[in-house]
């Protein structure tokens, strides 16, 4: 990991003349949002299923629905199937040059076999140093943390036992079997089985950072699928249709739902096959910082209601109070709040089975991301004053109304900072985004105004057109 970070990296200045080719398809989210409200669906009419079947209720005799932790696991296989069947049957992206797999090798078994011994090695040891941070960390060990570590402790057998016959399958059609994992694998061997110049720690340090990403956020996603999904799967729609704001924040729940499941599928289903691996990890400390200051445990103590540093909801009820007995009003100001949170959820969906913090993975281009670059971070931004008002408190404290103002000011400065730390890494590793930076400058319906705007604010050139077309037609 790198410390220095430059905030203004080096661009083209002729923006393309179209806008480049998304590396995820539209449908892939969409296969995986239609297999989750499939999941969803049968969770909710689970009595009436068991009662069609003749399936016992238990002691009691009595069924209910399937809303349950393991309920809400259940619900990423629904999810990723559809969109790895699709990305594999309809998109083919299991035939993409970028997965560094060549399917006319075949290599004998015998040919990689010592190759994938030394790679089972040093995946191996990647998790049980991943374990062992796990068991170090107190944080995991409380809360809705310990359903991440249940899961994780029940997983950790079957993945070792099936690791074997996947990496052997995988190395004879790898172009080069010999990656990270193999180089951290040839470390923890000392080099005394291949030689010790087959490992190289630049190497070895990119598949730390793909693995302490996967790792550490990974655990935090399990941990938060069960409460959401449970509250969509037990509630009574009909009964909270009379009261906006209930029925609002029901809305919301799924579209955080939605956000939740396809961005754990995201984090976990990382194959070269499916052309989902991480090329990289952000490199520079800069990114690191901005993003975990977001999750726990850092962002405990920092960012939160009362009492923490950068708090800026002291004396805040939010829009449900300050519009409350003006229905018209609450259902105006509760559509903002969906839209928002529906742009949040949509930004995740499009990335497919793609989806992680501080990883290059491909290029996206479509759905919200033609709009501007960074449309989660922006929604997300701009709910948190929608929803909380921070500018208006019930102590009548104009002093803490600032305080409110200033600090999510503070917060949002530092997805801005999230979001040019991920720009840096983007545009240092594919040209591909470094067209759509361009594109998006002068042509994002909300990015070029405000790239326009900072021109005249800090007198920056104009980008010039291109004269020719940088892309071949299709």
């Amino acid at each position: 990991m790198t410390a220095p970070f430059s905030p203004t990296p080096t661009l083209r200045t002729a923006p393309p003349l179209r806008r480049p080719e998304s590396d995820v398809s539209t449908g892939v989210g969409f296969a995986g949002l239609a297999g989750l409200f499939v999941w969803i669906a049968f969770c909710r009419s689970y009595p009436e299923i068991a009662g069609v079947l003749g399936l016992g209720g238990g002691l009691s005799g009595e069924r209910g629905v399937l809303s349950g932790p393991y309920a809400a696991l259940a619900a990423m296989l629904f999810t990723a199937a559809p969109m790895a069947l699709w990305s594999v049957l309809i998109d083919k992206v299991h035939l993409r040059p970028s997965t560094g797999i060549d399917w006319s090798l075949k290599r004998p078994i015998a040919e990689v076999l010592p190759v994938s011994v030394v790679k089972l090695c040093g995946l191996w040891a990647t998790w049980a140093l991943l374990a062992a941070f796990y068991a170090l960390a107190r944080w995991y060990w409380s809360g809705s943390y310990l359903f991440a570590m249940e899961v994780l402790t029940i997983a950790i057998l079957p993945l070792v036992i099936l690791s074997v016959p996947y990496v052997i399958w995988i190395d004879r059609y790898l172009v080069e079997p010999r990656d990270a994992t193999f180089q951290f694998g040839a470390f923890v061997l000392g080099g005394g089985v291949i030689g010790r110049e087959q490992w190289d720690g630049g190497t070895i340090a990119k598949h730390w950072r793909a693995w302490a990403i996967k790792g550490f956020f990974g655990a935090f996603m399990i941990s938060i699928l069960p409460p959401g999904f449970a509250q969509i799967v037990e509630s009574s729609p009909a009964q909270l249709i009379a009261n906006p704001v209930e029925f609002v924040m029901l809305l919301v729940t799924l579209l955080f739902v939605i956000d939740v499941q396809i961005g754990t599928v995201g984090y976990l289903l990382t194959l070269r096959p499916l052309d989902s691996h991480i090329r990289s990890g952000n490199p520079f400390l800069a990114g690191w910082l901005a993003a975990l200051l977001c999750y726990p445990p850092f962002v405990w103590g920092i960012i939160g209601p009362n009492d923490q540093i950068l708090s800026y909801e002291f004396g805040t009820p939010g829009w449900a109070h300050w519009f409350a007995g003006n229905d018209a009003l609450l259902w105006a100001w509760g559509g903002v709040l969906l839209v928002l949170t529906g742009i949040y959820a949509w930004a995740t969906v499009v990335f497919g089975i793609r989806f992680s913090n501080l990883t290059y993975r491909g290029v996206l281009t479509h759905g919200p991301y033609r709009f501007t670059r960074h449309p989660a971070y922006l929604s997300k931004n701009l709910f948190w004053w929608a929803s909380v008002l921070p500018f208006l408190v019930t102590n009548g404290s104009l002093a803490d109304a600032i305080r409110n103002s200033v600090f999510l000011l503070v917060v949002n400065g530092i997805y801005y900072w999230r979001a040019r730390t991920e720009e840096a890494h983007l545009i240092a590793e594919d040209p591909k985004y470094r067209d759509y930076h361009a594109w998006m400058e002068q042509h994002g319906l909300i990015t070029a105004p405000l790239a326009r705007l900072k021109r005249m604010l800090t007198g920056g050139p104009a980008p010039r057109r291109e004269e020719t077309h940088p892309f071949p037609a299709e």
